[in-house]
């Protein structure tokens, strides 16, 4: 990213790509700041990201596994209680439903943080926002001259290909955006344009999907309620009359799923469904994750890494031991974006007493999940402020997300890198995501 580039051409380049953007934008009522360039990764890690979709969907599939052991009494009870927990029985049945059984995500998306200690993946998500801004991102960069030594992640097209191909032979694509989820509604419209007349973006209230068609369910499993013709589509596609993606299964939308990961008591599992080789790249990947469960301990037991007895002894944690990061696992409106996710060492001993106690009084109904804190590095970068006329360049923290589209069918499916967005955030800000005062770029890599 040690480039330096001429101010006029920094300034053509930005503008290039402002007037690009979509008349009525990519999100709905959002927007951020303009970088001239991707931003530029070492060929360490670009490597790393372009083998770690085989990685995630072999987890993606280890994980349902364990779930559904855990349903049949071959593996510990707890864990499928865990994952069950706030769900209604409805929504379990439909995850249980044999018609699913072999269903999992096509679209995997991690959440990378460049850190001193490496990258770290903090979250998984299977129903992402972003596909449709990556596209157009990778889309107006690639007509950009960047220089013959670097290469957009996905090339000019990797994103529209990605997400067309996890459809397989669907006559009729059928992109259903609740309005919880309206502010991706700009850009998945885009995205369908792009696509052609067999794909359209359709509201909750649709109906008219054909047999042999697919929907793209961008909604919310605890949305449910707001999306009238789910039950219709879920029975359908559990008949193999359509193709429906993201399957009903909210057991692989909790982030507890990475505290299963470092359970004591499933590493033989993990171990054996995941090859060893998998497992500890994924444990060197994922920070140590717990599960914020009340359940009282023997006196003589601890909480592993932590030595706490008790939960409520984390509230007596001083600032400097508070690196952790308490969130919401999933199942509500508070598990995604930055919403229901606490730093402790950004808060006040009250405040942090308070999130805690909140976490543990939840727990019977909306499990939370404390993870390690790795803090992101400083890394450079430079955005164009079109008001003041001058490219700025500044540090900030990043946060890469690649987005792996899964192609094929059962044992013969891969997962495929589509391109990676970039989002950087200024220094103050210690959580990462998408806000007016960060650049969205893609990543480029050395040829």
């Amino acid at each position: 990213m040690n480039i330096v580039w001429e101010p006029q051409e920094a300034r053509d380049r930005a503008l290039r790509i402002r007037e690009r953007v979509p008349p009525g934008g990519l999100f709905a009522g959002e927007t951020w700041r303009i970088s001239p360039l991707p931003f530029r990764l070492s060929a360490g890690l670009a490597a790393e990201l372009e083998s770690l979709g085989r990685v995630l969907l072999q987890f993606y599939r280890a994980l349902d596994l364990l779930y559904r052991q855990s349903v049949a009494g071959k593996q510990p009870a707890w864990v499928a209680a865990w994952l069950d927990q706030g769900k209604p029985p409805e929504l379990i049945a439909w995850q249980r439903h044999p018609g699913f059984r072999h269903e999992l995500p096509r679209v995997i998306r991690p959440d990378v943080l460049l850190t001193a200690d490496g990258p770290k993946i903090t979250e998984l998500d299977s129903v992402p926002g972003g596909i449709g801004l990556t596209a157009w991102l990778q889309e107006v960069y690639a007509e950009l001259d960047g220089g013959p030594d670097h290469r957009l992640m996905g090339g000019a097209d990797g994103m529209r290909k990605g997400f067309a191909g996890i459809f397989g032979d669907a006559a009729q694509v059928h992109v259903v955006v609740s309005e919880e989820s309206a502010m991706y509604l700009p850009e998945m419209a885009w995205l369908a344009g792009r696509l052609g007349n067999r794909y359209a973006v359709r509201d909750v209230q649709f109906r008219n999907v054909a047999d042999g068609d697919a929907v793209y369910r961008f909604f919310e499993l605890f949305d449910l309620a707001n999306v009238p013709p789910a039950a219709e589509w879920f029975d359908r596609a559990a008949q193999g009359r359509i193709r429906l993606t993201p399957p009903p299964k909210p057991a692989l939308e909790e982030k507890l799923c990475l505290a299963l990961l470092w359970n004591r008591n499933l590493q033989e599992f993990w171990r054996r469904e995941l090859g060893a080789a998998f497992f500890d790249r994924l444990r060197g990947l994922v920070p140590y994750t717990w599960v914020v469960d009340p359940t009282p301990l023997p006196p003589h037991a601890a909480i592993p890494e932590l030595g706490l007895t008790d939960w409520r002894q984390l509230k007596t944690l001083s600032q400097k031991q508070r690196q952790l990061i308490l969130k919401v696992s999933g199942f509500s409106p508070s598990a995604w974006g930055a919403r229901g996710v606490v730093l402790g060492s950004d808060l006040s001993q009250d405040a942090w007493a308070a999130a805690v106690e909140r976490a543990l009084r939840e727990f019977p109904t909306q499990p939370w999940v404390l993870q390690r804190y790795h803090a992101p590095t400083r890394q450079p970068a430079l955005w164009y402020d079109f008001e003041h006329d001058r490219a700025v360049p500044f540090e900030g923290r990043v946060r890469l997300c690649p987005y792996y589209f899964v192609h094929g069918e059962r044992e013969q499916a891969r997962a495929r890198l589509g391109g990676v967005l970039v989002t950087i955030c200024p220094l103050d800000k210690k959580i990462i995501h998408g806000m007016d005062d960060a650049v969205e770029t893609v990543a480029a890599a050395p040829v």
